[in-house]
């Protein structure tokens, strides 16, 4: 459940690869004793004894403590097996599909390169993904809003994840709750299109203050719009004096090098 809007989980589904690992990929994921998802207990039932308010609280401490030990599971693992992480958190609509098919194009030629898909419903954008080429797992959150570590860690056990490779997670569309929900990744990339207007990062302040890279993407449709990028690169930097910034188009191509280099300065 997440705490902040109490939307349900109980309708999660986590695809099935379209295709198997080769034996010399396989890792020994799910018969580490620090990954066995049996080993961290269920959210327990709080007692009626408490105020709504206080019950509320301590429901909320739970949910976002029981998501932190997966997420510790998760980011041990990655710094054991050196995966760069990314968690990509937008809108609905900004583009991070297409910003990761430009990608993965571009990087699979030298990087080995996983995905992990989150929507609602439909295996739609898992689907591009596999067809650059690149393994993608699909979870549908249903009702979900988000996704959170536990779902990310069960992916994972599918994935099977080779060392040293990239692992980009492309969140729901929704700039409110997975700011909360840490999944044990690198860092998160905040991807905010110019068509949705510069005053995003003032507008939903959590998830930028907890972005290390913001991306501004169809600046090649800047021309055509009303759309301040000077005053929307001061807003995120309002918000988070340290967040960087990269502005490209995943269409035409512009700044994707920059954003290339940025994946490889980043040290796990």
């Amino acid at each position: 459940m997440c705490s902040t809007c109490g939307c349900g989980s109980a309708q999660v589904k986590i695809g099935a690869l379209p295709h198997s690992h080769s034996d010399d990929s396989k890792k020994t994921f799910q018969n580490s004793p620090h990954f066995k998802i049996s080993s961290i207990s269920t959210v327990q039932q709080q007692e009626n004894t408490d105020s709504t308010q206080t019950r509320l609280l301590k429901i909320e401490q739970d949910v976002l403590g029981e998501n932190n030990q997966y997420a510790r599971l998760n980011r041990d693992f990655f710094k054991q097996n050196r995966i760069l992480t990314l968690n990509l958190v937008s809108s609905p609509g900004s583009g991070k599909t297409t910003l990761l098919t430009s990608t993965l194009t571009r990087l699979q030629t030298y990087k080995q390169c996983y995905v992990i898909e989150g929507d609602q419903q439909t295996e739609n954008d898992a689907e591009r993904i596999r067809a650059t080429g690149v393994m993608a797992l699909q979870i549908n959150t249903g009702k979900g809003c988000h996704l959170d570590a536990k779902m990310v860690l069960e992916a994972l056990a599918k994935l099977q994840p080779q060392t040293d490779s990239t692992l980009f997670i492309e969140n729901v569309g929704n700039l409110v709750c997975p700011a909360e929900f840490d999944l044990g990744e690198f860092a998160k990339v905040a991807i905010l299109s110019v068509t949705e207007g510069e005053d995003k990062p003032l507008k939903y302040p959590h998830m930028f203050m907890a972005s290390k890279l913001m991306i501004i993407n169809k600046i090649d449709l800047l021309p055509y719009l009303n759309f301040n990028l000077e005053q929307c690169i001061a807003y995120a930097k309002q918000v988070n004096p340290n967040i960087q910034i990269i502005c490209l188009s995943a269409t035409s191509g512009d700044g994707m090098d920059e954003w290339l280099q940025w994946l490889g300065a980043q040290v796990v």
